[in-house]
């Protein structure tokens, strides 16, 4: 079997078993999805879902956000943890925004990629959730399920199993498969040594699998 032809497979039965996944970071405009992903680094969504209550009705929008003091920012993000790092990043993100863009969020992503604080994969997933364009977002459990299931081979660094898929994913897909691999990474294929093979709807297909059944 090709990895295209395993990518297809997987595709279509992680749709038919989260036919509703989607992004888990609460927003309502596309600079409050940037300041989320950000503070989501090291920190799970359901937490930053939390923090970011207080910031968005205290700064609701990227005016008053990129006005704010970031010592102020720092004080309300602190529990999402690195809170220093994070304030400072989301502070000039939301100057930039203010200064070039008008206040809104580029659907380049070049551009995304150079604003403050947004690598690869906060880019990408604003550019899949927020502008409907193909996008491949490379967290953790895209990353481990990826190389058990043997869609990529040993490959650990983001940006090179982002290439990797590219290869093998159709564009139209990428942005809903790879919400589809953190529902499933959290739900069957944890991190854990030896994930819920026995609950999983890729088990006959996957490599590791097999692995885990001669251990």
């Amino acid at each position: 079997m090709t990895k295209q032809e395993l990518a297809a497979i997987c595709i279509a039965r992680l749709k038919a078993e989260y036919p509703d996944s989607d992004c888990t970071l609460d927003y309502d405009h596309a600079w409050q999805l940037l300041v989320s992903v950000r503070l989501a680094a090291q920190c799970t969504d359901a937490r930053v879902n939390v923090v970011v209550q207080e910031l968005f009705a205290k700064y609701p929008g990227v005016k008053e956000l990129a006005a704010a003091d970031p010592a102020d920012i720092e004080a309300i993000v602190k529990p999402c943890g690195l809170g220093h790092s994070k304030a400072r990043d989301i502070s000039a993100c939301m100057r930039m925004l203010r200064d070039r863009y008008d206040c809104r969020v580029p659907d380049d992503f070049n551009a995304l990629l150079a604003l403050p604080g947004v690598g690869r994969k906060s880019a990408n997933l604003i550019m899949g959730d927020v502008f409907g364009k193909p996008a491949i977002v490379t967290d953790t459990h895209c990353i481990r399920l990826c190389n058990r299931i043997g869609l990529v081979d040993n490959v650990k660094e983001p940006a090179k199993v982002e290439r990797e898929l590219w290869k093998i994913i159709p564009p139209a897909e990428g942005n809903g498969f790879c919400h589809r691999l953190v529902d499933h990474g959290r739900a069957v294929c944890t991190a854990r040594t030896k994930p819920y093979c026995d609950k999983c709807c890729l088990a006959d297909v996957c490599r590791a699998r097999k692995e885990f059944l001669h251990e």
